[in-house]
């Protein structure tokens, strides 16, 4: 394409940009709605969950460290000897080494106490945030049942997934919407990305300020959310498999919100 020196207004592949000088003004960075002072779930208290892992895959990596923030009491953090190898690419990523975890409890006793915990917000109707929710789920449902560990009651399982109901807002229009991405729209702070701790945390920020800045969405009942979740999460693969099927990419599962479909709710 010829650069034109004089300013004006250039299209390229779809995309409208002014041009000045012989350089790409880039368009104002979006931001989200102002806060609202509407009732809604993110006024009342949450609890949040992350977990770190031995890598990307739900149904075969090992849970290394966990945090459960609660909604009223203490959180709770804890580390997990997998009792195999971490590989080098995932300890990169969260630095959770083999020599953090030589004395660390085993799979047993650690994903034991997660589930209770989870059990204990089932029990009392809280509502768990969790940041793309079908993994760490599905990572926790699978280690249970690796371990022998009693499952939580899944289907009355409350969600709150700020990865889920974003896609729902903003419908892909904004790019790459991972935690960092998310949590810098939003203007909540993630000091330390890919501790357990720090992602709970900022997740359970994202959540809150979404319910401050979508009154449409603050207005569900957390019941209602997870039938929503369900249908954006649905949505959202859909627009995933028409892409992967152009390009050769594996196909999701419109079904795989919160649990995979390949597990057995218990």
């Amino acid at each position: 394409m010829r650069i034109n020196k004089y300013v004006g207004v250039a299209v390229v592949c779809g995309l409208a940009g002014a041009i000045a000088a012989k350089r790409l003004i880039r368009r104002r960075k979006p931001r989200p709605p102002r806060r609202g002072d509407h009732d809604g779930w993110h006024r009342v208290p949450l609890a949040s969950l992350d977990l770190e892992t031995t890598g990307i895959d739900p149904l075969n990596d090992r849970v290394l460290s966990y945090a459960l923030l609660s909604d009223v009491g203490p959180d709770i953090n804890g580390l997990i000897n997998p009792g195999i190898p971490i590989p080098a690419s995932s300890a990169e990523v969260h630095g959770i080494t083999d020599v953090l975890l030589a004395d660390a409890p085993p799979p047993a006793v650690g994903i034991a106490i997660v589930a209770r915990w989870v059990q204990s917000l089932i029990d009392r109707g809280v509502g768990l945030v969790v940041f793309n929710a079908a993994y760490d789920l599905s990572m926790l449902h699978v280690e249970a049942t690796r371990w022998g560990v009693k499952q939580p009651d899944w289907e009355r399982l409350l969600i709150v997934d700020p990865y889920v109901i974003d896609w729902g807002i903003q419908r892909g229009q904004l790019g790459s919407r991972k935690l960092t991405d998310v949590a810098a729209y939003y203007s909540v702070t993630l000091d330390n990305a890919h501790d357990a701790a720090a992602d709970a945390r900022a997740a359970r920020g994202v959540a809150i300020e979404i319910g401050a800045r979508h009154p449409h969405i603050a207005a569900s009942s957390l019941a209602e959310l997870m039938r929503r979740q369900r249908s954006w999460y649905a949505d959202r693969v859909e627009d995933w498999n028409s892409y992967a099927c152009r390009v050769g990419r594996n196909l999701d599962d419109p079904n795989g919100w919160p649990l995979a479909s390949a597990l057995e709710r218990a």
